[in-house]
């Protein structure tokens, strides 16, 4: 991999120990994936920040690093809401490592707002052709597929270094060869909503890695797109997929049809809503945002729950920005019994470890649920999970229930 003479006074530790171990691990992986070079990116976004995950090995990495990013950097879910922890009851052990954790990458210049969804941000802008080094799987597919951005799966360890020198290995989707689709999917049945979670969660079972062109009836809206992709990075590995006349790079190019052509059936998104009847009949927990809601999600839940009293314990996650920016529909969620919880997600919060079996609406908590927090789940859309929460249940007069 050809290095500029700068970037070999870098890997000779000439710029520091930091720098070095940075440019050494994008140097490795540019290696291994035949990258002809460095280039230049226009943001990172970092995983590896919830203490559930990385621990006190990760910790400690990241407290010894020096420097400063030199590109716009955001973090991935913390393990807690970072300004009211208490209120899932995360224990103060925990808390203070997962403060030390944020601390740390705070100190290296990244903003600490902790999100996987950093395309809302105001100030943190994405657009076509953007090379970016994104290591959160459903913000990668967002930023491929419905920005046009170029960005690999990129670990926790490789984005930091990316954001420490402001480049990336050019190898794989950064790439237009390597962003053609491999595989049609064609689905005949309408879709609205959580349908293209189920349709996501089906569809990385089948393809994997692959980069698929979906040809589906309706044009789906960016929080479907949203959803599709996050469950496809879940239950398989798919970095990249186009809709026929929907995302911006099939508008643009016009692909040739792949030779592998797949047909989903509704019966097999109907099985995901089944889930129910095989795993647990009785959900303890109902969870909402993941990845996190946006202002349209924060408002349908609101409208959802309003004059309604929640009679489980439910989470509805989002980012601390836009929680700030419509407060009114927090407090409309929240005057149900309901919690609006920013910072963190089911999957990453050692909270949900409490539960044996929690709903939500979501393909990727569907698929990650089980593995990450040992709870069985089950899948509704939105209207099914704040029913399930409230059980039909109103608010008498006077605010009482």
């Amino acid at each position: 991999m050809y290095l500029t003479k700068e970037e070999e006074q870098i890997l000779n530790g000439e710029a520091g120990e930091t720098l070095r171990q940075a440019i050494e691990i994008l140097v490795a992986l540019g290696d291994i994936y035949g990258a002809d070079s460095l280039i230049p990116i226009k943001s990172a976004q970092i995983a590896g920040v919830s203490y559930k995950t990385i621990g006190d090995a990760g910790l400690e990495w990241i407290s010894d690093l020096e420097g400063q990013v030199k590109v716009p950097s955001i973090l991935n879910p913390a393990g807690m809401d970072l300004e009211d922890w208490g209120r899932l009851k995360i224990s103060p052990e925990f808390a203070e490592k997962q403060k030390a954790i944020v601390q740390a990458y705070k100190k290296l210049g990244i903003r600490c707002e902790c999100t996987c969804t950093p395309y809302t941000l105001e100030g943190f802008s994405v657009g076509y052709g953007d090379h970016l080094a994104w290591s959160e799987s459903s913000a990668i597919s967002y930023a491929n597929s419905v920005i046009g951005a170029r960005t690999n799966r990129e670990g926790g360890p490789s984005a930091l270094s990316a954001a420490l020198l402001g480049k990336t290995a050019n190898y794989g989707f950064h790439l237009e060869e390597n962003r053609t689709p491999e595989v049609s999917i064609r689905v005949e049945c309408p879709l609205k909503e959580s349908d293209y979670g189920a349709l996501g969660y089906v569809a990385g079972k089948i393809i994997g890695s692959q980069v698929p062109i979906f040809r589906l009836k309706d044009a789906p809206e960016k929080d479907e797109l949203k959803t599709l992709g996050a469950a496809m990075a879940a239950s398989g590995a798919v970095a990249l997929y186009h809709v026929e006349g929907v995302t911006p790079e099939a508008c643009r190019l016009g692909f040739e049809e792949p030779e592998e052509k797949i047909i989903i059936e509704r019966s097999q998104l109907d099985e995901v809503y089944e889930s129910r009847g095989r795993a647990c009949k009785e959900p303890e927990l109902i969870t909402i945002g993941c990845p996190h809601c946006s202002a349209v999600e924060l408002k349908k839940a609101a409208e959802l729950l309003k004059g309604k009293a929640v009679s489980k314990e439910t989470w509805i996650f989002t980012s601390r920005e836009l929680a700030n920016r419509y407060p009114e529909y927090v407090r409309s969620i929240e005057e149900s019994g309901a919690k609006v919880v920013c910072d963190t997600c089911m999957v990453v919060s050692p909270a949900t470890n409490s539960y044996s079996c929690v709903m939500v609406n979501s393909g990727k908590a569907f698929a990650y649920l089980p593995g990450m927090c040992g709870a069985e789940s089950v899948y509704g859309n939105m209207e099914t999970c704040i029913e399930e929460a409230t059980g039909g249940k109103r608010k008498k007069a006077g605010g009482s229930y």
